[in-house]
């Protein structure tokens, strides 16, 4: 199952995401990660590897999204109206947050089949962002 959380912030409320977010001043993209899980879905996880890496250049950002494994319980946090695991026919495909939530996710449903999780590699180009910020 997968770990998403409905967002309770802008931008995109009240669609799912995984848990994710700016990282601070001082601190590594791991520790980053693992903070951003807690603070979104009080869920305490294993980090994996780094598993998909998006650069979004028209908006000055970089995606990176690691594979990790929870630890016990998880609920909402301040930033989360809902948090909740997915087996892959109940992702709410219609309702993700972003393109770099879609893209890993789909990534991660095909690398399942056949138990390898190479690294991802890839650009959203404004014409990908389109069908989430039109609708927004």
């Amino acid at each position: 199952k997968v770990l998403l959380c409905k967002r309770a912030i802008s931008p995109r409320k009240g669609y799912w995401t995984l848990p994710a977010g700016y990282m601070e001043n001082a601190e590594t993209t791991q520790q980053a990660a693992t903070r951003e899980t807690w603070e979104e879905a009080f869920a305490e996880v294993t980090l994996g590897g780094l598993y998909t890496l998006i650069d979004l250049p028209h908006i000055n950002q970089v995606y990176m999204i690691f594979l990790a494994d929870l630890i016990g319980d998880f609920g909402p946090g301040p930033e989360s109206l809902e948090v909740a695991l997915f087996e892959e026919h109940e992702i709410p495909w219609d309702a993700l947050a972003f393109p770099t939530i879609e893209r890993t996710l789909r990534h991660y449903f095909a690398d399942r089949e056949n138990a390898a999780y190479p690294l991802h590699i890839s650009k959203i180009t404004p014409e990908d962002r389109e069908r989430y910020v039109g609708s927004a």
